[in-house]
């Protein structure tokens, strides 16, 4: 089915005004935390929730990165209004998580949001990405390796579970996810990036 460019437009501004909502930032609000932004690691993620000393903060900045990510392509997907549509749609919500407006563009690094998008394209392939980040974390004890490693695999996933016109969005994603992540590859690199449960 056809949609003008104006719903496209439409669709992607809702999409990166929800990725915009800083799971992080309002869960530490409501729950007394300090502002993940200035406190831990500086990023409005749940690793940092986590790293400030509440699980069930964490856990719920986790559900909202990965629902913002979710409902918009979980619409459009059952709009059917094309891969390409989809695709776009899929880029403004993790973009919106990454450079939210309503928090002065300091977003999350978008691992959880990304993951939230994959679902809605098909499950089995938010649930292989998650399963490859579960096993690396499991190995591990590394956020950051995890993430980098569904990272790298995800186009991969979505190629082969669905095809190339929504690998590329995906790889998109993916990129834009391995530099967010550059200062962990540092540390990777030198050894030093801290495991889970580390102070």
């Amino acid at each position: 089915m056809k949609y003008s460019m104006l719903t496209l437009i439409v669709f992607c501004l809702l999409a990166y005004a929800i990725g915009s909502l800083s799971s992080a930032v309002i869960v530490c609000r409501l729950a007394g935390l300090p502002d993940p932004r200035t406190a831990g690691s500086k990023n409005p993620g749940t690793t940092n929730v986590l790293r400030l000393g509440n699980k069930k903060a964490a856990i719920a900045t986790l559900l909202g990165d990965v629902l913002k990510g979710f409902i918009p392509v979980f619409i459009v997907m059952h709009i059917n209004p094309g891969a390409q549509f989809v695709g776009l749609v899929m880029l403004s919500a993790f973009l919106g998580h990454v450079y939210p407006i309503f928090f002065a563009f300091k977003g999350g690094k978008g691992v959880a949001t990304a993951v939230g998008t994959l679902l809605a394209l098909s499950i089995p392939l938010g649930l292989v990405s998650v399963g490859t980040w579960g096993i690396i974390v499991y190995c591990f004890r590394i956020s950051s390796l995890a993430a980098l490693s569904a990272a790298l695999l995800a186009p991969i996933y979505t190629f082969w579970l669905l095809n190339i016109q929504y690998a590329i969005p995906v790889f998109i994603m993916s990129a834009f996810l391995l530099w967010r992540h550059r200062a962990n590859i540092q540390r990777l690199l030198q050894g030093t990036e801290p495991k889970i449960g580390s102070s």
